[in-house]
């Protein structure tokens, strides 16, 4: 299954335009929203803490072995524009397929958040260290501007939708189902014989990547089309709906 480092900004010393709340605090609580899609999806998560710094989380995500590394930030003007601008930025690195194509369709799935879908754009550059220092293919999203009154009330009151949009972003880059969450459950293996196959995919012909005996529990994240994802072990996967009962 894929594996993503999550690093919503650590940013505290940038205030909300009425200093109710910081950067850092509304990322986390993007960040937050976003354990449950990423759960029932099956995306394996590292989430960096706010005593960290983005060197100190760039150097955490280099040291994984990480498909993606999203960063989570909110923006704020010049002093001469204070206030006055607005719009949603997701920065990628322009030398690598990967961080464009993540960046493409996480722009894409917010113009249907964002109230102003023109003002969304994907963008290059090569002065943000999060894009550019990672060994895995890395977007930093700006959602709004933490100094626009406009942009800093529609990110509060949009925090899951938010979140929602960019977690099935990234099921769309990985090419996995989106599941909406549920309350996590327990299942048993019922086989006949021989072990139940854990796939990377809802598909008899995606790889393995464990087995489960019959009679072993099973945690159930999310079910999709007759599918379940399930956590076995040291394994998450997708197992077949028609080899396991769930524990009510």
């Amino acid at each position: 299954m894929p594996r993503i480092y999550l690093s919503p900004s650590t940013q505290e010393y940038n205030p909300y335009y009425d200093a109710q709340g910081s950067e850092e605090y509304y990322m986390n609580l993007i960040a937050d929203a976003m354990e449950p899609y990423l759960t029932a999806s099956g995306i394996e998560f590292t989430r960096n803490t706010p005593e960290m710094t983005a060197a100190s989380s760039i150097r955490a995500s280099n040291e994984g072995n990480y498909d993606a590394h999203i960063a989570l930030h909110s923006n704020a003007a010049p002093a001469n524009l204070s206030g006055q601008l607005r719009g949603t930025d997701v920065y990628y690195y322009p030398d690598s397929m990967r961080s464009n194509e993540i960046a493409q369709i996480v722009a894409a799935n917010l113009k249907a958040v964002y109230p102003n879908p023109d003002d969304v754009t994907a963008r290059p550059t090569t002065s943000l260290g999060e894009v550019t220092r990672t060994r895995a293919p890395s977007v930093l999203i700006e959602f709004a501007y933490h100094d626009n009154p406009e942009d800093a009330e529609w990110l509060r009151a949009n925090i899951d939708a938010i979140a929602r949009s960019v977690v099935l972003s990234l099921t769309e880059y990985f090419r996995i189902p989106f599941v909406e969450p549920q309350p996590i459950q327990t299942a048993t293996v019922e086989v006949s014989s021989g072990n139940l196959n854990i796939r990377s995919a809802p598909s008899l012909s995606a790889p393995v990547v464990g087995k489960a005996p019959d009679g072993a529990q099973l945690s159930v994240l999310g079910q999709y089309d007759g599918w379940y994802v399930v956590r076995y072990d040291r394994y998450e996967g997708y197992v077949s709906g028609d080899y396991i009962v769930l524990n009510y």
